[in-house]
């Protein structure tokens, strides 16, 4: 994916005087450096984080940038249950869309995928620190274009996102049944089988609802397609409520994806379940 610029307001005093505003690239990228992470085999799955964001940075108009400081208008998610695992469903669907992305990239089943992950045996001396787990943020999204005013706003900033993706590599490349507890591996197990039983159909569907320039260049919109692929199957088949899988839907694509992404999905998933809610309707009649 391409990169995108990230801007930090100034504040009124520095904006009185103009300074030489020094672009940053957004790396939009999934890092080589995890498929050969040592935790599981190479093709197993890898990180669908987007190691630029802004959301982490105070961007208010008027107000100076703070960073380090965290979007408190959304709603935090209980993320963590008492053995210290994630328990929240929407890390469940993250680690079902890392898979169904590695799916498709490696030409595998993603229940056999999951699966491998699962029984991959840990090398000798591995440990997983369960404290980043505490700063690891689900909801955590990307956000417009920054820039920042001077060498060392960069490079503070160029840190925290160091440090970030630092702990999402470590997070999302350990042994699943160290990260997530057993009742979040059974939803995305039961996400995954949905999504390969449906998987012929709903291609089928998608290229019916998807914009002309994403059925040009499929290979491009991987992830997105994915996306669509999990939350339509989790509607579907495990009849989670239209509405909470397509917010899910959204904030996935906010999180992971770039330009209109959220919005075209909204709009695609919408759709959707204005047909499977005409099929049902004429079923009943």
């Amino acid at each position: 994916m391409e990169g995108v610029l990230l801007p930090v307001c100034c504040s009124p005093s520095s904006c009185a005087t103009p300074s030489p505003k020094i672009p940053i690239l957004q790396r939009s990228s999934f890092p080589s450096s995890l498929l050969n992470h040592r935790s599981f085999p190479q093709n197993a799955a890898f990180s669908l984080r987007n190691s630029f964001r802004s959301s982490t940075f105070a961007i208010a108009q008027g107000e100076a940038p703070v960073l380090g400081k965290t979007d408190n208008s959304l709603p935090a998610l209980p993320k963590i249950d008492k053995t210290g695992r994630f328990c929240s469903p929407r890390a469940a669907r993250e680690l079902a869309l890392s898979i169904i992305y590695a799916a498709c990239l490696e030409g595998l089943d993603p229940v056999r995928l999951f699966e491998k992950r699962m029984n991959a045996r840990r090398e000798a001396g591995y440990e997983f620190n369960k404290e980043k787990l505490l700063e690891y943020n689900h909801m955590s999204f990307g956000g417009p274009p920054v820039t920042v005013e001077s060498d060392e706003e960069a490079n503070e900033l160029l840190r925290h996102i160091e440090e970030e993706s630092a702990i999402e590599a470590e997070v999302l490349t350990a042994p699943p049944k160290l990260v997530y507890n057993k009742l979040m591996l059974r939803f995305t197990k039961k996400l995954l089988v949905a999504v390969r039983d449906t998987w012929d159909s709903h291609v089928l569907v998608i290229n019916k609802i998807v914009p002309p320039n994403w059925k040009n260049e499929p290979a491009g919109k991987i992830l997105e397609l994915s996306i669509l692929h999990l939350a339509m199957s989790e509607m579907a088949v495990l009849e989670t409520r239209h509405q909470i899988v397509i917010n899910e839907a959204v904030d996935l694509a906010k999180r992971f994806c770039d330009g209109a992404a959220p919005r075209i999905i909204n709009g695609c998933l919408r759709t959707f379940v204005r047909e499977l809610e005409l099929e049902a309707s004429n079923n009943r009649v």
